[in-house]
């Protein structure tokens, strides 16, 4: 199957399913592993949004090989570790941004709404990930839903 037709599901998860499962968490649990509390990790998703449909533009972080090793990784089936390390991030979580979960739902469904439009209005951009190199809007969807799946198993939404 291509990557073109898996991501069609993918893209109704990212859509619908992942705000749906956050909004069944409280914003101050914790999860299995790391750090943020549930609120902060929506935030995460909001910003992984964010830099994926180029409204938070960054600059590729690894060396030319890190990236080709890094992409084959995102690319793959295989999930992120628990505990995974994210250069871009500290190490004490930042301060939530909003005064409510569900505030920070909204804006997660608002990006990924940007995301898909932003795509869609431009079918041939690629847009830069710090770790993976410029993506297109296929591999943008792959990394993505493997980055959401990674956060739910993280707090007990998926199996």
């Amino acid at each position: 199957m291509a990557l073109n037709e898996i991501n069609m599901s993918k893209e109704a998860f990212l859509k619908t399913e992942l705000p749906a499962l956050c909004g069944k968490l409280d914003a101050n649990q914790k999860g299995k592993w790391g750090v943020m509390n549930a609120q902060q990790m929506v935030e995460h998703m909001s910003e992984s949004f964010r830099i994926a449909n180029g409204r938070f533009p960054h600059q590729i972080v690894l060396t030319p090989e890190q990236v080709t090793k890094a992409y084959s990784f995102i690319m793959s089936d295989k999930p992120f570790r628990e505990n995974t390390k994210n250069q871009l991030l500290p190490d004490t979580p930042r301060p939530v941004l909003h005064e409510s979960m569900d505030s920070a739902i909204k804006e997660l469904r608002d990006e990924i709404a940007y995301f898909f439009r932003h795509f869609d209005e431009n079918k041939d951009l690629r847009v830069t990930n710090p770790f993976f190199g410029d993506l297109s809007r296929e591999e943008w969807i792959h990394g993505l839903h493997k980055h959401a799946v990674h956060h739910l198993k993280q707090f007990n939404l998926h199996p």
